[in-house]
């Protein structure tokens, strides 16, 4: 899709009753589903509008262009099967820069001038925190596509949701047996210092310390940073395991100037793919990584058990087998978090569905069918796999993934269970007012 130099644009997929009924014959479980009705029998036939709050510009911008083409894929297989109660689905897009004050201000845009019914898509921690208290204020569900604890956590409110991902406290939950059990127990953490490397920070601990590990030392680096060499001598020497958890443009330079710190040596390697995610993993300096390993939420590569949802869901989408666009190979895509948009927007559906939502009057009962959801099995909506969901914490809990790099790609090597990730807080939701 052609970049849009304006603030904000529409992404609508009109369905003829011909497309529809091609859609119904292809549309690998999509379009057969409960509920299917045509346009014409909804109550309304005005678009459900959904305000996507996208980072096209600023530290997030990968993540956003990938988002978007996620988002655009999903909304036209929702479209092709109906829409939503009847009604077709358009996408209104803003640019937050991935920025917190601006994304509270794209919140307000979005109640106010383009009247959309939710709010979807936001990914940094710091501009949903940022954004939240807006969302809460003008009583419109906000459905993240962010990691952070910060929904869990209880730290927001009730009509904030992250149905569609896991957050970081689930997934290091997840990973830490397997970490202490194969890499080391003797673990230097460097992380981004803020709230995404606080979560890390704050849980990795606790969590490899009831593996018999512990995290010998934490090391914080400035977001703004641009050369880490100054940071590296302050890595014990007793160290078995780095933990990297580094994000945005300068992760590249990180992980160069990391191997070259150590040369051939030094401790083992794990790291999250965020650091690395639009990247190719063949590009010069990386050879390092040879041997590490990485978590990722969906592989970026196309593994030999691939399911057939998954595949169908990268064919949307428009990925190749190394996880890169396929009119592009040099455009990587941000497989390990973008499946996220693709799972929100079908819980979305669902929640519609359930509440029978007609417009901005019904979403307190939005909010209410949201909060009811269980599970979601895996197949052509959830493609990443099956799911559990707490409604008093707005938060999904799933699979995680740990992929070694061999040859330059990430071969997957270990899938958590649902279970590894649970963990139980005081936090309820539903408690608070409507």
């Amino acid at each position: 899709m052609a970049e849009n130099q304006k603030s904000s644009k529409r992404l609508v997929s009109p369905v003829s009753r011909r497309s529809a009924l091609k859609g119904l014959a292809a549309g690998a479980g999509l379009i057969a589903a409960p509920g299917f009705v045509r346009y014409s029998q909804a109550q309304s036939s005005a678009p459900i509008k959904i305000g996507f709050q996208a980072h096209k510009t600023g530290i997030g911008a990968a993540y956003g262009r990938w988002y978007e083409r996620t988002t655009t894929a999903a909304v036209k297989l929702i479209n092709e099967a109906g829409g939503i109660n009847g009604r077709p689905v358009e996408i209104v897009i803003e640019d937050d820069g991935t920025d917190p004050k601006r994304g509270a201000e794209v919140v307000a845009k979005f109640a106010s001038q383009h009247k959309t019914d939710v709010v979807y898509g936001t990914l940094f921690s710091h501009v949903v925190t940022g954004s939240a208290p807006t969302a809460g204020e003008l009583k419109i569900p906000y459905y993240v596509v962010s990691e952070g604890y910060h929904v869990a956590s209880g730290a927001l409110n009730r009509y904030v949701f992250q149905p569609g991902i896991t957050d970081v406290r689930s997934q290091v939950t997840s990973v830490a047996p397997w970490i202490s059990s194969n890499l080391g127990k003797k673990i230097t953490l460097i992380y981004p210092d803020y709230a995404f490397g606080y979560d890390h920070r704050d849980y990795f601990g606790p969590a490899i310390k009831a593996q018999g590990g512990e995290v010998i030392a934490q090391i914080a680096i400035p977001p703004t940073e641009s050369s880490f060499t100054r940071y590296l001598p302050q890595i014990p020497a007793e160290t078995e395991v780095i933990y990297h958890v580094m994000v945005g443009p300068a992760v590249l330079t990180f992980v160069k100037e990391l191997g070259e710190f150590y040369g051939s040596g030094g401790p083992q390697l794990f790291g999250f793919i965020d650091s690395l995610e639009a990247v190719d993993m063949k590009s010069p300096g990386l050879e390092f990584l040879e041997g590490s390993h990485f978590w990722e939420g969906m592989p970026r590569y196309l593994q030999d058990n691939a399911s057939d949802a998954e595949k169908a869901y990268r064919t949307a989408v428009g990925i190749d087998e190394n996880g890169a666009s396929v009119q592009d190979a040099r455009d990587v895509s941000t497989a390990g978090h973008m499946f996220g948009c693709w799972e929100t927007l079908y819980v979305i559906k669902k929640a519609m569905e359930d509440a029978n939502y007609q417009g901005p009057a019904d979403r307190a009962r939005l909010v209410e069918a949201t909060e009811a959801l269980t599970d979601f099995k895996d197949g052509a909506e959830h493609p990443q796999g099956d799911k559990v969901f707490n409604g008093k914490m707005h938060q999904v809990f799933g699979h995680q993934n740990i992929s070694k790099v061999e040859g330059g790609k990430l071969k997957l090597v270990h899938r958590t269970s649902i279970e590894d990730g649970l963990y139980e807080n005081d936090t309820d939701y539903t408690k608070q007012a409507l």
